[in-house]
């Protein structure tokens, strides 16, 4: 995070206190956090509306083929 912004923003008590009171940090980390959940969000919705629209051309034995697994499919 190299660029910093330092804004006013008008939010309910309630909401903000709320809030804290789930990530148990200051204003700041609360606001933070709750930007960055709604950045992820947006990726998240992009890649789930690529569902089914990739296709992947991978055969599970040639990657398979430089590994050992035991007798649970675990690799050692």
């Amino acid at each position: 995070m190299s660029d910093m912004r330092k804004i006013t923003a008008f939010v309910p008590a309630k909401l903000l206190a709320a809030a804290q009171a789930h990530t148990g940090e200051g204003v700041t980390e609360t606001l933070r956090q709750g930007l960055e959940k709604i950045a992820h969000q947006a990726f998240y919705d992009r890649l789930r509306a690529l569902k089914g629209k990739v296709k992947f051309d991978v055969d599970l034995d040639t990657l398979r083929e430089d590994r050992e697994f035991d007798g649970r499919g675990n690799v050692r």
